[in-house]
């Protein structure tokens, strides 16, 4: 059990080292602001879709990034290997299997095995969410035949390609690795 902290050893910070091998703190100021304008780090998807990086994880096999559609109708079919875990930014979007609206504001979260189809409403011009995803997908065609998959390593290379054509140093995408 410990002992209670003195008053004057609140303030005082933690005096030992940190564990052997710890990859370092990461902070992006603005995710919420700054982040979302419309400027060329954007990662190309398609033509009206892109995300950007906030944390491309190897070693955990996830990532987290901020995913905007400029386009309404079916963006995706995919199934989850992992658990996924979304905060709808601006706009909205649902699933075709499931009743409910993810609009902005919402936090949804879909369970590892989930297969669903991603749909934007017509009067959406934009939507971005944050996604947490652990694992990767899987797209499937309508009777789950996979036709492709995502997972972080796709996404860190296409992020790694699209900021060299943008002229960005070499290890510009780093920032996102841990």
């Amino acid at each position: 059990m410990s002992t209670p902290a003195k008053p004057d050893e609140l303030d005082i910070p933690y005096q030992l080292p940190q564990v052997p091998y710890m990859t370092p703190d990461m902070v992006h100021p603005g995710v919420l602001t700054t982040w979302l304008d419309d400027d060329n780090l954007w990662v190309p998807v398609t033509r009206s879709v892109s995300f950007k990086p906030l944390l491309l994880s190897t070693t955990g096999g996830y990532y987290i990034n901020l995913l905007r559609v400029r386009q309404s109708g079916v963006l995706s079919r995919h199934r989850h290997s992992g658990g996924v875990h979304a905060i709808v930014l601006k706009g909205r979007w649902y699933y075709l299997e499931h009743d409910w609206v993810a609009e902005e504001g919402s936090f949804a979260y879909e369970p590892p095995g989930e297969t669903h189809t991603l749909f934007v409403p017509e009067d959406v011009e934009e939507m971005i969410t944050w996604f947490h995803v652990q694992g990767g997908y899987t797209y499937v065609d309508p009777q789950g035949v996979a036709v492709g998959y995502e997972d972080v390593f796709t996404k860190l290379e296409a992020a790694r390609k699209h900021y060299k054509s943008l002229g960005l140093p070499d290890d510009y995408i780093e920032q996102f690795i841990r």
